[in-house]
């Protein structure tokens, strides 16, 4: 059973780095593709990057290429998040997610982590 457990958020400023990581401790990944999701107050929750298996397929919302990375090893059942140049904007609960296929649809993710929290000062 894949269980999500995300962690690395924190209270950050302006142009700092987080690394927000994500592991399945049920070691389940099988070939599921994973993605980072994001949900600020108030709002819907947002799509923020996917992964495949492999590791050669990857997408990011428009808004977030060249400052989020994604990433995962599969030998550690573990998907990370490198967030460079934050911004306020950026605060958010993020969450990572699991799903069979390619796509960036939150509705589409079968499994879901508890969330961690990032938030950016000015």
């Amino acid at each position: 059973q894949v269980q999500l457990v995300e962690s690395g958020g924190g209270s950050v400023q302006t142009g700092d780095s987080l690394r927000l990581s994500c592991e399945d401790s049920g070691r389940t990944f099988g070939s599921r593709v994973m993605g980072w999701f994001r949900q600020a107050p108030g709002k819907e929750r947002e799509f923020v990057a996917y992964i495949n298996y492999g590791g050669d397929i990857i997408w990011y919302a428009e808004s977030l290429k060249g400052r989020f990375t994604i990433s995962r090893d599969n030998a550690k059942y573990a998907v990370y998040l490198q967030m460079n140049s934050l911004k306020p904007e950026d605060t958010a609960m993020y969450y990572c997610a699991a799903r069979y296929g390619l796509g960036s649809d939150p509705n589409d993710y079968e499994w879901w982590g508890q969330g961690t929290q990032v938030t950016v000062s000015p």
